[in-house]
C-alpha cells in the first residue's frame, strides 16, 4: 500500500532545465522531442527561440492498474506512440519530465533505443526521476515550464503509487546509449538528471537519410 501522500511544492527551481533553455539563445536551430503533452507554456518558452517542437505525447500509452511499488506500468501502444511523430530532422533535446518514473528496466531501455535513434549524437535528455521515500502520482506527471526557471506542477494529488526510486546505477545499466552529464536534488525529492547520448547507430544513421 502506498503511504499518505505528503503534498509537494507545485512550483519548483529546475536548474538544469533553465539551463538547458539558456543554451537555447546560441545562434542556431534546435529541434526539441517532449514526450509529454502539448503544453502551451512550453509552446510559448520554446517559440523565443530557433526551435522545432515535436510532440510525442506518451502518457496517453500508458496503463497504470496497479498501486504498489513494482507493479508493472503496461504501454501497449508506447512503441507506436513514438513512431508516430514524424521523424523530419534529428533531434537535440528531449524532455521526459518524470515519465522514466512509469516504465519497468525493460520498457526503459526499450524506449531510450527508439529516443536515441532519433537523436543527433551528443544529444541531451532531460529527466525527473523520483528519489525520495514518497508516492508519486498513478500516471505520468504534466509540467508547465514558468519564465524564471521553475517548473509548475499540474498533476493532481490522487490516486496514488509508490515511487520506485530508481538510482543512478539503474539507469546507465538501462540507458546504456545514455551517460549521466549532470544531476541534481530538488526540493520537492525529486533528482533532476541531463542524459547525453554518446554513441548509436541509429543516430548516425538518421543524420545520413536526414
Amino acid at each position: 500500500m502506498a503511504r499518505a501522500h505528503v503534498e509537494a511544492p507545485r512550483e519548483f527551481n529546475v536548474p538544469l532545465f533553465r539551463s538547458l533553455i539558456d543554451n537555447l539563445a546560441e545562434d542556431r536551430r534546435w529541434v526539441v522531442l517532449d514526450l509529454g503533452a502539448a503544453r502551451p507554456q512550453t509552446v510559448a518558452l520554446l517559440s523565443r527561440f530557433r526551435c522545432r517542437l515535436e510532440i510525442a505525447d506518451l502518457a496517453d500509452a500508458t496503463d497504470t492498474p496497479g498501486n504498489g511499488a513494482g507493479d508493472a506500468v503496461t504501454h501497449p501502444r508506447l512503441t507506436e506512440a513514438l513512431d508516430c511523430v514524424p521523424s523530419i530532422e534529428p533531434v537535440d533535446i528531449v524532455f521526459s519530465w518524470d515519465f522514466l518514473n512509469y516504465l519497468v528496466p525493460e520498457q526503459m531501455t526499450e524506449l531510450m533505443v527508439g529516443v536515441a535513434a532519433r537523436c543527433r549524437p551528443g544529444a541531451v535528455v532531460h529527466a525527473l526521476i523520483a528519489y525520495s521515500d514518497q508516492p508519486m502520482p498513478q500516471r505520468p506527471g504534466q509540467f508547465a515550464p514558468i519564465d524564471d526557471g521553475r517548473l509548475l506542477s499540474l498533476s493532481t494529488s490522487e490516486p496514488q503509487r509508490l515511487a520506485p526510486r530508481y538510482s543512478p546505477e539503474d539507469l546507465a545499466t538501462w540507458m546504456p546509449a545514455f551517460t549521466i552529464e549532470r544531476a541534481r536534488l530538488l526540493t520537492n525529492g525529486m533528482q533532476e538528471y541531463l542524459f547525453r547520448l554518446r554513441h548509436v547507430t541509429g543516430a548516425s544513421t538518421f543524420a545520413k537519410d536526414h
